[in-house]
């Protein structure tokens, strides 16, 4: 029943921590989508200012609306990208997805190959229990002892770790929503409307984000008509218009399909789902884990217990053992070759 405890246990908490590193994986990629993405599309709104425009302006310099309007096409894409801008609202945080897990994973690879280690040391002792009790060896026995003795310490010490970590665990899952918004917003220094959005992600809650995604899209609804009134009327006069209006009406395209994924990436759903499944993992099926490692541990240690116990008393009973059984027959030195040397002499 013990090792049982031991294999399921140990296996649960690591399920658990392992959905626990997959979940905070699963988050930084959402995170450093959404970084990719403004940047992106930040940058090739840049380029379309500094390039596309400028040239369509000089291109069009004749005609007074038309410069007009091209540069109110500008305005609007200044605009969109410093709208873009907030909308990367984890750039510069100092805390990481990505660091933790990774340090979960190193903290989890080396809790499991300990406890690991530390059954194959109790079957050892066991094993060598057993076969000193089977061949009533006192010096094996002894050792054995020692060394039950020791395995004792450890399953002691280890029980006292995995109940600390089991009340410490059982008491944070009782309410980690507070805990985890208020230990975040001290960590990344976040508002507490992102924090609430992504925490919560209720009817209660709207998006922090939203007044921006509204004039970002609004933003690009103008640019696009903008330019298709440029394209209509400044193509057919100024051939040498086509040729930056192609350029801007892919700038244009791109930027709305990544304004789609951005949408999508900054809902709550996703990152929610994340919280949801470290929760899970570390409320249910590492905290079973930890359970089942605190009773693998009880129970040895009773058993351990018990062998300190009852170990001298077998010893006690094993039967006087001769001194010279283990010696050589052809050894001069023998007390039996001696004696029969001198009966042999004595003869002569």
């Amino acid at each position: 029943q013990a090792l049982a405890s031991d294999f399921y246990g140990n296996s649960e908490t690591s399920d658990g921590v392992s959905q626990l590193s997959s979940a905070l994986l699963h988050a930084n990629h959402t995170l450093s989508a959404t970084d990719h993405l403004v940047s992106e599309t930040v940058e090739r709104l840049g380029e379309a200012v500094r390039a596309e425009l400028t040239t369509l302006e000089e291109v069009l310099a004749q005609r007074v609306e038309l410069v007009a309007a091209t540069r109110g096409a500008r305005r609007q894409a200044e605009a969109v990208a410093q709208q873009f801008q907030g909308l990367a609202f984890w750039r510069g945080v100092p805390l990481s997805p990505l660091q933790v897990a990774e340090e979960v994973s190193f903290v989890e690879e080396y809790r499991w190959l300990a406890y690991v280690l530390l059954l194959l040391l109790e079957l050892l002792v066991y094993l060598f229990t057993l076969l000193g009790l089977a061949k009533q060896s006192k010096w094996l026995v002894m050792v054995m002892t020692v060394m039950s003795l020791l395995v004792l310490v450890l399953s002691w010490g280890s029980m006292g770790l995995e109940a600390a970590a089991a009340v410490g665990l059982s008491d944070f899952c009782s309410n980690p929503d507070t805990y985890i918004l208020n230990l975040t917003q001290e960590e990344t220094g976040l508002s507490p409307d992102i924090l609430n959005y992504y925490f919560l992600c209720n009817q209660a809650v709207s998006s922090p984000f939203q007044q921006r995604l509204t004039l970002s899209q609004r933003a690009l609804t103008n640019i696009h008509s903008q330019l298709q009134g440029l394209e209509r009327v400044a193509a057919p006069q100024f051939h040498s218009a086509q040729k930056p209006l192609s350029s801007l009406e892919e700038t244009l395209n791109v930027t709305e399909g990544n304004f789609h994924q951005l949408v999508a990436l900054l809902h709550c759903r996703g990152l929610h789902k994340d919280y949801g499944a470290a929760l899970r993992g570390l409320c249910e099926d590492a905290l079973e884990g930890l359970l089942f490692l605190l009773l693998f541990s009880l129970l040895s240690a009773g058993a351990l217990a018990a062998a300190l116990c009852s170990l001298p008393r077998a010893w006690a009973l094993f039967p006087p053992s001769d001194d010279y059984d283990d010696t050589d027959d052809d050894d001069p030195f023998n007390p039996q070759e001696s004696k029969r040397f001198v009966q042999w002499q004595s003869s002569i």
